[in-house]
């Protein structure tokens, strides 16, 4: 009984520690706004407040809003009626959100995830991922990779 209670204190430990990040000043909105504009100059050479709406599923003003918000921030430069750019910091933060969302949408398709629901729920997990785990998921993934077991299994796919 006891070590059940303790379990259940160091899981309500684990939970504040992930809600309080110290110094935290980007927000989960925030990375995925710097993740659109990126694959939008990516695809198309430039992203606009209209194209950030329609994949983000929010109003043009909450778009303007956090444009401003990223600009005050730094990670775009951004003038009212002339466009944005993403600065040096605002690509590495998208660059690094692409980089987790491509090591966690590929393991959850090695373990046999469909993968538009593996796409969906790497979209989720991206913000959340430790770098530590990160790089455990990467060694994981080379591993699995170079194993002559998933090299035939893929020639049968």
């Amino acid at each position: 009984m006891k070590a059940e209670s303790n379990a259940n204190e160091n899981r309500l430990k684990y939970i504040r520690n992930a809600h309080t990040k110290e110094n935290e000043e980007r927000t989960d909105t925030m990375e995925d706004y710097l993740e659109v504009i990126y694959e939008l100059i990516q695809q198309k050479g430039y992203a606009t407040a209209a194209d950030i709406s329609e994949f983000l599923n929010v109003s043009s003003p909450s778009v303007t809003h956090m444009l401003q918000r990223l600009d005050e921030s730094k990670y775009l430069s951004y003038e009212k009626y002339r466009g944005f750019n993403l600065t040096d910091a605002g690509v590495a933060i998208a660059e690094n959100i692409h980089h987790k969302h491509s090591i966690l949408a590929e393991f959850l398709k090695i373990i046999g995830v469909d993968e538009n629901i593996a796409n969906i729920d790497a979209e989720g997990i991206e913000h959340h991922l430790h770098p530590e785990t990160l790089i455990k998921l990467q060694e994981f993934i080379k591993i699995i990779k170079t194993s002559q077991e998933f090299k035939i299994k893929k020639k049968h796919d």
